[in-house]
């Protein structure tokens, strides 16, 4: 358990005592986040780790099933064109959707694109009711007719909509402030992309759980760290003499190789 901790924070020196907690739950190990931060300290040194409690369910917590949340960030391409992205998170499993991406984001293109995601969700649109939103003039009346009930947040209280707000932070942290957007077309192959990791793996979601599980995912991620099914709970199996795993790149990096291979091609 000691080696799979420090192997966990050595590789991904951005994560915090919970979210290594959440990792080893997802291999079948369990461990407290008091026992990482003792083993950090132990093993790599002192540390910046967020170990601060977090706080208990709010009385909306059975509520958030119904309920989601939208908001726009801006993005700046590199002939410095803005570009407005608009996305739909899930209150209750922190699951974010892209509605669309725009240079001008009038009225009635913010209606379409929320029709376009009612459409896209399909028979799982019955089960949200509320819908928190800013007063922004470009939420329209018909807008919110669109088939929820509209929550409008305080003018100039950006906290009541915090979830949005927060994931507008780890997109440009883990994504966008790290890649070199060319035009809309670019951004949305990298939002969609990023998305997809962001679903099913990267962020520590509502009990230490990832929003969209994938398949197995346990057994996936022993394999990627070379345990077996019968080693799983061994803590023998977590020495240095094990064949250690090919490091996967980044988002960020895979991105920036890629444009610079089909760069290459183009000249």
């Amino acid at each position: 358990m000691v080696e799979i901790v420090v192997r966990l924070a050595r590789e991904n020196p951005r994560w915090g005592y919970l979210r290594i907690v959440g990792e080893c739950r997802k291999l079948a190990v369990r461990v407290s986040a008091t026992s990482v931060r003792t083993i950090l300290r132990h093993g790599l040194g002192p540390r910046h780790l967020d170990a601060r409690p977090r706080a208990g369910p709010s009385s909306w917590a059975p509520n958030a099933a119904g309920m989601l949340a939208c908001d726009f960030l801006t993005v700046e391409t590199m002939g410095l064109t803005r570009l407005y992205v608009l996305f739909v998170i899930e209150l209750q499993h922190r699951r974010v959707h892209l509605a669309g991406v725009t240079e001008h984001p009038t009225g009635d293109w913010v209606t379409q694109a929320g029709r376009n995601l009612l459409m896209d969700l399909d028979e799982r649109a019955s089960r949200f009711r509320f819908l928190i939103r800013d007063r922004d003039t470009k939420f329209t009346a018909a807008f919110d007719a669109a088939g929820m009930e509209t929550i409008k947040t305080p003018p100039r209280a950006p906290k009541v909509n915090a979830h949005a707000e927060r994931w507008v932070r780890t997109v440009r942290t883990e994504c966008l402030d790290r890649v070199l957007v060319r035009s809309r077309r670019h951004l949305e192959y990298v939002l969609n992309t990023y998305l997809k990791h962001y679903n099913t793996a990267l962020h520590r979601g509502i009990d230490l759980q990832t929003s969209v599980p994938p398949v197995d995912i346990t057994r996936a991620r022993s394999a990627r760290l070379g345990l077996s099914n019968a080693s799983m709970y061994s803590v023998d199996s977590f020495t240095n003499t094990a064949p250690r795993p090919e490091r996967r790149r980044s988002f960020a990096s895979s991105s920036l190789a890629r444009l610079s291979r089909r760069t290459r091609f183009r000249r």
